[in-house]
């Protein structure tokens, strides 16, 4: 009885640490973004480099939680709710890293605006960015607590941010239509925008992994929840 309590102890201790090193890596990768698009926004390229740097880390991490959940899956042998958290969270780690990934391409694509000429003040994709992260933190949130009314809110605001990338792409088009010259730091912009876009899809994702954590349905496909 006694060694059996212990590995109980044990288990429970992983789950734990496996939580903390994915909300760990969700926030360096919503902290990749912020400066990513603080970078940007005050022209400072020594941020963005900083940024790319950072990647590896989130890389290191994005390993760690995948061997700890193999560890877990071939010692501990779990069974039901237990064995859906460690098959989500092997899938939400993915999404985490190529939300740094798209950090990273926003830090690049940041890095050769700034050797340009300013070409508008930038006030909608800050604002974009900022609920690309909200919504990033609250995905991990919703997974964290088995919140599936959060996650269901997640895959909801996505639509949000789907919507103010199209609206980003029709004013930097009327910029391109007017000037030509504008076209390469318009279309470096549009990619910007692009990839916050995808930090939403990505944040959507791990929602609907949640609802498949709690209720055992699999959303992705033809069931899932409108997100336009």
């Amino acid at each position: 009885m006694p060694a059996r309590e212990h590995t109980s102890k044990h288990y429970e201790e992983q789950l734990r640490v496996l939580k903390d090193k994915l909300l760990l890596m969700s926030h360096q990768a919503e902290q990749m973004i912020a400066d990513a698009i603080r970078a940007l926004v005050e022209r400072r390229p020594s941020v963005a480099e900083e940024v790319i740097k950072s990647d590896d880390a989130l890389d290191t991490l994005e390993i760690e939680i995948d061997n700890l959940c193999f560890e877990i899956l071939a010692l501990e042998q779990p069974v039901a709710r237990d064995l859906r958290f460690l098959a989500t969270a092997l899938k939400i780690v993915k999404d985490l890293e190529r939300i740094g990934d798209t950090a990273v391409n926003i830090a690049e694509r940041a890095i050769e605006l700034i050797q340009e000429p300013e070409l508008k003040p930038l006030i909608d994709v800050p604002i974009m960015a900022q609920a690309a992260q909200k919504i990033l933190k609250e995905s991990l949130d919703a997974f964290v607590n088995s919140d599936v009314e959060q996650a269901e809110r997640v895959i909801a605001s996505d639509k949000q941010i789907d919507i103010m990338y199209e609206q980003i792409f029709r004013e930097l088009l009327t910029y391109m239509f007017e000037d030509a010259r504008t076209i390469t730091r318009c279309l470096k912009l549009i990619f910007i925008a692009k990839n916050l876009e995808r930090v939403g899809d990505h944040s959507a994702n791990i929602a609907e992994m949640v609802v498949f954590l709690v209720r055992g349905q699999d959303i992705r496909h033809g069931t899932r929840l409108d997100r336009g």
